[in-house]
């Protein structure tokens, strides 16, 4: 079996919604709605564009992170979908479709290497189209096929990213430490409490996914 992994810049909703802004919204399409995963600063503004369009009947809202579901579906606002191309050369989408900064990323697979090949050529015809990453599955194991350390890891938000990687490269995780998590607050000019929030969820958020990679429920 094969994967890629596209990025296609095609005019959508939610593609739109998230131009020019630092979140990314997850869509997992079930036909009569849709559940969203909004994560980011932008978060609110976004997810009120989409609401705008398709409604929202149930939403949970934690710090950057927005779960809704809408009461239409955001499909039915497009008149040309990477579906429509998928059928055409025997490949599958694996959800979520997931959005960011005006363009579609598309987990595809295939087992055979060629319809991927072919689907690509397709899509250039119609989209801007940037091949993120490919490679072939050798091994699927029953109790959790497709999973990969790539896959579960889950999205951070950007300025939990921003506190992990400077907590990484100002030595926070050293043995012993070699700064403190005023030093890093200081640094990312927020307060001390702000920067620990950011660390303890985008800490959990790995971790769960980890837990999940080798076999457990994935929560923290």
């Amino acid at each position: 079996m094969h994967e890629v992994i596209l990025r296609i810049e095609q005019p959508s909703v939610p593609a739109e919604a998230t131009a020019g802004t630092e979140t990314a919204v997850e869509l997992w399409c079930n036909d009569h709605c849709d559940l969203l995963h909004v994560s980011g600063p932008d978060g609110e503004d976004v997810l009120r564009r989409l609401e705008g369009l398709v409604g929202v009947q149930e939403l949970l809202v934690e710090g950057d992170e927005r779960v809704a579901m809408t009461e239409a579906c955001l499909k039915e606002r497009e008149t040309d979908t990477v579906e429509s191309f998928l059928a055409r050369h025997n490949c599958l989408l694996v959800p979520p479709l997931r959005y960011v900064d005006g363009e579609k990323w598309c987990r595809i697979l295939s087992l055979d290497s060629s319809n991927l090949t072919a689907l690509y050529r397709d899509l250039v015809t119609a989209f801007p189209v940037t091949v993120e990453s490919k490679r072939e599955i050798t091994a699927v194991s029953g109790d959790r096929p497709l999973l990969t350390p790539e896959t579960a890891l889950p999205d951070l938000s950007s300025r939990q990213q921003e506190a992990l990687v400077l907590a990484v490269e100002m030595g926070y995780y050293r043995i012993p430490r070699g700064t403190t998590t005023t030093e890093i607050a200081d640094e990312m000019d927020i307060e001390r409490r702000t920067l620990e929030e950011h660390l303890r969820r985008a800490e959990n958020k790995i971790i769960g996914g980890m837990v999940s990679f080798y076999g457990g429920r994935g929560t923290v």
